[in-house]
């Protein structure tokens, strides 16, 4: 029977005897704001002679219990096992200051030990442990109190088998020799977590930029750019302040004076008209690195061949590895290292030793007849 813990003293009693690990998982919500609201944290622990772990349902919403639970999250003595966490590390740095470390994301392990990739929770825990769980409460209210039987034992069930999950994937990749790569994503994850930022060119995850002329890609950048930042600061979604067709709109058109600019919004259904003033500020005041940035519609002439055999060749790493499709490097990385010709982050460590003999020769530039 899972424990409510809403206070810092039941909480804190439970660590009294540090435990080397524990299962870790959340529930929050994040339709009406920009930060992922924690609603439920799940924490597992082993107790020496029990079969079963005992598990914490802690309620964040109560007075001192973030503050309770931070020194837990940042405790690198304690290995937090997890399941594909991104969102749960920005709801805990949100609402904690601090993000969990170190992890094991049994996600991940998986893909690293070539039982397949992007596995959800309830289909592993099925593989590995062969207990197959009930798919209830997905969009449960997880904001109210008190919490139904049903959301309870959901929630007590995401971490119940975390330890079960835990021996056999680091049993498989001690075998593989592949502890060290997942170490290395893991440690990846929460450095990312914790200098989480606006992604620096927004405009190139928007397809309709990439027929924006150049000046116009640079007024949509500073409407992003502006649209991030107050998202943010007032913890509101970002389609709430400027959806992404207006704000195409608005670059392609270059308004010639605020009047114009919010002729132009006033004639849009999801208008932000309040903000006007901001968004003419925004689209008037040139970046200093807008100069810098990269052209949306490098797609439009990338050499789709040497992408090709860029695909191929990591294809042909992963299946010798035994690794599932888009582990060792996904498309868009790969469309980084083609356009930039720069190894991207995300292809460092272990997956650049694995892919840098086949990929080299590709980079290469062509031989130049004479």
């Amino acid at each position: 029977m899972p424990l409510w813990i809403d206070t810092p003293a039941a909480l804190q009693a439970h660590f009294e005897a540090k435990p080397a690990r524990i299962g870790l998982d959340t529930e929050f919500i994040r339709e009406r704001t920009y930060w992922p609201q924690l609603a439920l944290v799940q924490i597992a622990i082993e107790r020496d002679g029990e079969d079963e772990p005992t598990i914490l349902l802690v309620d964040p919403l109560r007075p001192g219990m973030t503050q309770a639970l931070a020194p837990i999250l940042a405790d690198t003595g304690i290995l937090k096992l997890v399941h594909s966490p991104s969102e749960d590390l920005v709801a805990f740095k949100h609402a904690c200051g601090v993000v969990p470390k170190p992890l094991f994301d049994t996600q991940q392990a998986a893909a690293l030990a070539g039982i397949g990739g992007g596995l959800g929770y309830q289909k592993l825990v099925e593989q590995l442990t062969g207990v197959a769980l009930p798919k209830g409460e997905t969009r449960s209210d997880w904001m109210r109190r008190p919490l139904s039987p049903s959301q309870l034992e959901y929630a007590a069930d995401d971490v119940r088998h975390l330890f079960a999950m835990h021996d056999a994937l680091d049993g498989q990749l001690g075998q593989l020799g592949r502890r060290e790569w997942l170490a290395e994503d893991a440690a990846r994850t929460v450095v990312n977590a914790e200098n989480e930022a606006p992604e620096r060119w927004p405009h190139l995850s928007m397809r309709s930029a990439q027929f924006l002329d150049r000046p116009a890609q640079q007024r949509l950048l500073r409407l992003l750019r502006w649209r991030d930042g107050y998202a943010r600061d007032s913890d509101k979604p970002r389609s709430w302040i400027l959806d992404n067709e207006l704000a195409v709109a608005i670059a392609r058109q270059a308004p010639t004076d605020r009047d114009a600019l919010q002729r132009q919004i006033e004639a849009h259904p999801k208008a932000p008209r309040k903000l006007v003033d901001a968004i003419w500020a925004a689209l008037s005041a040139p970046l200093a690195d807008e100069d810098q940035a990269p052209d949306a519609g490098i797609a439009e002439t990338r050499d789709k061949q040497r992408l090709r055999q860029l695909q191929d060749a990591v294809a042909g790493r992963s299946a010798a590895l035994g690794l599932p499709d888009g582990v060792l490097a996904s498309r868009r990385w790969l469309e980084a290292l083609l356009d930039h010709g720069e190894w991207p982050d995300a292809l460092s460590g272990w997956r650049r030793t694995a892919l840098e003999p086949a990929l080299a020769p590709l980079l290469a530039p062509p031989a130049s007849a004479g």
